[in-house]
């Protein structure tokens, strides 16, 4: 069995679709094209606007033409995470799926249910002839994971509905009416390497196996930080033993936790049985207290056949190491509006040492804007304490929650109606594109709603297959419902 052989088929079909086309944040050239073509084959109108977003129109079906105008909204570019051990290069290769129960993951990728489900239902809307509704306009935007390029740059005036449908949330039988504003830090510590002195040994330090996931739904999740793991271990090893460091990195990707570092040191030959021992001790203490949240934790600490040629500075490292383990990372805040919701939070999200700079990236997010700047504030007196220059770029603000919307009561209805069960309306502390858009369109009344997804920007990101079944049939109800204008 093949996900193509799931139900409702049309739309595990167009998901299968997608996942051959590589599509990470900044590269969507061949999703893009693929999604005109396909249009174009249905007889859908659809094109390109001048910033690369999709847009594609469906006329409403007889006797629904004076209906409220819906957008159906999503994204087209996915996180391209793998695990270390898995070959995969996400501008070339197609996803490989894996169906296990009532789940769909991916063999040691990211899975791209984020949002490829959302784009899939609005695709498998417009081909469908007989659904009953009223307009309906489709937006797949680009680069949403590392910018929300698309949103920010989309033109007013393009769109002639007034409902926008977000197809980008991860629980089912959840309407999110409110997301958290982003904001991106950089630290940079400036260095000139030297030559590694005589009498050393080399290792090499790599944590691993850790569950990362996603910096905004995932983050009060407590797991441990693989960048935090790695300053934690070097630091008594500079202070007390003389250790010089040759590299360290950790991360990829500013909107997803950290689950794998490593860095290269140097050791002073006669240190290395004690450091080695140090060692081995912070790693099991790391082990028991994160059993619970990554029991998969790997830790190795290998001998290198040879010593690196050059290393930084010991000041240096030592001063971006404190900040690294020093800086807040994690949960700041927690909502006092909704319960188990995150309000602030930051994600110590990449390290990169390489041509004379150690760069340290943050994502910070809020749902209040002077939250944010004022975590932004205590991020760079940390930083420049240290030394280094840190800088923001990137901002923008949250979707403020408007819970006496008549379309949300019309939504919770028809939800009830064909489950049987309440809606929980709720806000995320992930990003949604809601609060660019509706800066652009503020007529629009908006709304997120998807399946279940669990892990999204990690390895182990899975989508419910059950999920999306209820996710089509409610679609389409709700489609059916909108009222006349």
């Amino acid at each position: 069995m093949t996900i193509k052989d799931l139900q409702p088929q049309n739309v595990w079909t167009n998901f299968y679709y997608l996942t051959q086309c590589p599509r990470p944040s900044k590269h969507e050239e061949v999703v893009r094209k693929f999604l005109l073509g396909w249009a174009k084959e249905r007889g859908i109108e659809a094109w390109e606007d001048e910033t690369g977003n999709v847009i594609m129109k469906a006329p409403a079906t007889p006797g629904y033409e004076n209906r409220r105008g819906v957008i159906l909204q999503a994204h087209m570019d996915m996180v391209p995470q793998k695990t270390a051990d898995k070959v995969h290069d996400f501008r070339k290769d197609p996803i490989e799926t894996v169906i296990e129960g009532d789940w769909v993951g991916a063999n040691g990728t990211t899975l791209g249910a984020d949002d490829g489900i959302g784009v899939a239902l609005a695709m498998s809307v417009l081909e469908d002839k007989t659904l009953e509704h009223g307009p309906i306009e489709v937006l797949i935007t680009y680069d949403e994971e590392t910018g929300m390029t698309g949103a920010e740059n989309l033109s007013p005036g393009l769109f002639e509905g007034d409902i926008l449908l977000n197809l980008d949330s991860e629980d089912e039988g959840e309407l999110c009416i409110g997301c958290a504003g982003g904001l991106d830090g950089s630290a940079d510590f400036s260095y000139r390497k030297y030559k590694t002195p005589a009498g050393q040994v080399a290792y090499r330090y790599e944590v691993k196996g850790l569950q990362g996931g996603h910096s905004g739904m995932d983050i009060s999740l407590y797991r441990a930080n693989a960048n935090r793991v790695m300053a934690r271990v070097l630091l008594p090893l500079l202070e007390k033993y003389g250790v010089r460091v040759a590299s360290m990195n950790g991360g990829s990707l500013r909107n997803a936790i950290p689950f794998e570092a490593c860095t290269e040191i140097i050791v002073p030959e006669g240190k290395a049985a004690d450091v080695e021992k140090v060692v081995a001790a912070i790693d099991e203490e790391i082990r028991a207290e994160f059993q619970d949240t990554d029991p998969g934790i790997e830790f190795h600490f290998d001998r290198l056949p040879e010593v690196p040629g050059y290393c930084i500075p010991r000041d240096v490292t030592l001063r971006a190491v404190k900040a690294i383990f020093a800086c807040p990372t994690g949960v700041i805040r927690m909502s006092s509006a909704f319960v188990g919701l995150t309000e602030t939070s930051t994600n110590l999200a990449i390290v990169r040492s390489g041509h004379g700079h150690i760069v340290v990236h943050s994502l910070m997010r809020s749902a209040v804007n002077s939250a944010k700047q004022a975590l932004a504030d205590r991020m760079r007196c940390v930083f420049e304490l240290a030394g280094a220059k840190f800088t923001t770029a990137g901002g923008y603000s949250g979707w403020t929650p408007k819970p006496d919307t008549p379309v949300y009561k019309l939504i919770t209805d028809v939800w009830k109606d064909i489950s049987g069960q309440e809606m929980k309306v709720n806000a995320t502390h992930g990003g949604l594109e809601c609060a660019l858009l509706g800066a652009k369109y503020p007529n629009w009344e908006m709304a997120s709603i998807g399946p279940t997804i669990v892990h999204p920007h990690s390895p182990d990101e899975r989508v419910k297959i059950s999920t999306v079944a209820n996710a089509w049939a409610f679609l389409v109800k709700l489609l059916q419902s909108i009222p006349v204008k």
